[in-house]
């Protein structure tokens, strides 16, 4: 709606002939390229391009993944007038509610809502050696403890690493890295993410939908689809701070389907000791 965002790039790519929507945040590899994609902070406009292209997968019945690595969307004046808060918001919305398998990875850095926005998915796996928080541990050193210089302390007390957000159930697999994510071991991190990935979609794509077909399509295809949206919606919740109550909700009629929350049903997302 303004301009292209260089920080997120995507489109539609092949996986062994499988044609999945793939979208990424792209910070650079020199000073140059580095600032031209502003860091791999999105601005607003990059979160709508995510966006477009997840319901056009949605439209097309193609699985998407995507590949999170940002400290945190843009946080300029300018990404404010042009509304980032709503753009974050209006894809944790969407995302929340698509109709095909998402799957999000951490592949470096996943800071704050900027990283969120991209990372609804069914499943939320993380390279061994990334990050995935709330905020910075300076900022959270600075709010709570007023002193940026305590960030070491407020990493471990966050819980950002891929172990102790697996123990937590905030994401469910673990890529090793072979050591590091140097040039020498890329080639075995992309085999073992590529073996994962297919396996992810054959259980929770092909089976569902093979069994679709064997049996009353209209019926068990929307039951289909109201599993993968509780699915992602649950985890959403859980990343959010609700962890406890996505039982409750995931009975909800309403739940997952982006539609408007009866009033009776306020006291389940705002617990009153909330």
């Amino acid at each position: 709606q303004f301009r292209d965002d260089p920080a997120i790039v995507g489109g539609v790519a092949y996986l062994d002939g499988q044609p999945v929507t793939v979208i990424g945040v792209h910070k650079g590899k020199d000073l140059k390229e580095c600032m031209h994609r502003n860091y791999g902070m999105p601005s607003p406009e990059g979160y709508r391009k995510a966006l477009r292209l997840m319901k056009q997968a949605e439209k097309f019945k193609r699985p998407v993944i995507t590949f999170v690595n940002t400290s945190g969307a843009f946080c300029g004046m300018e990404a404010e007038e042009r509304g980032q808060g709503e753009a974050i918001a209006r894809n944790l919305y969407e995302m929340s509610g698509l109709k095909v398998p998402v799957l999000c990875i951490m592949i470096g850095e996943g800071g704050s809502g900027g990283a969120l926005a991209l990372s609804v998915g069914n499943e939320v796996w993380m390279l061994e050696n990334a990050t995935y928080s709330i905020l910075s541990p300076e900022g959270f050193a600075s709010i709570l403890w007023k002193d940026g210089r305590r960030a070491k302390e407020a990493s471990g007390v966050m819980k950002i690493t891929a172990q102790d957000l697996k123990a937590l159930g905030v994401i469910e697999e673990i890529i090793p890295e072979y050591g590091m994510a140097d040039q020498p071991a890329l080639i075995s991190i992309s085999r073992y993410m590529k073996r994962h990935i297919k396996t992810f979609l054959k259980e929770i794509y092909y089976a569902s939908i093979g069994k679709v077909f064997k049996e009353h399509y209209f019926v068990k295809y929307k039951h289909t689809e109201d599993l993968i949206q509780k699915q992602r919606g649950q985890k959403c919740m859980c990343y959010g701070g609700f962890y406890g109550f996505e039982k409750e909700l995931c009975e909800k009629e309403w739940f997952g389907k982006g539609v408007e929350v009866p009033f009776e049903d306020f006291s389940i997302i705002v617990p009153n000791n909330y």
